[in-house]
């Protein structure tokens, strides 16, 4: 009997992952929607793609914000991969890469 309300815990869990993945994606969506336009944005006033002063503040923010589970050298790490790709997008919306 608890070897099966485990099962069921676990398989509530991996719905609960599921949902939390979907959202994950509609909200990194959105974000690289936000860095496409800003991308054009700096292109039109002829300003560079990377900014290391705004990568730091973006990265010292979550840091902030970060209630744990994971500790700040991880949530830093997730957010350095997303700033690089939306840096990526922010090139592609330039014409470069």
């Amino acid at each position: 009997m608890a070897e099966e309300r485990a099962v069921e815990n676990i398989d509530a869990l991996r719905q609960r992952i599921d949902e939390l993945d979907e959202a994950l994606v509609r909200l990194l969506s959105a974000r690289a929607e936000c860095a496409l336009a800003i991308g054009r944005a700096k292109k039109a006033l002829g300003l560079e793609v990377y900014q290391p002063a705004r990568e730091a503040e973006v990265l010292n923010h979550v840091q902030r914000l970060n209630p744990g589970p994971l500790d700040n050298g991880a949530m830093r790490r997730l957010f350095e991969r997303v700033i690089d790709e939306a840096r990526r997008l922010e090139r592609l919306s330039d014409g470069e890469e």
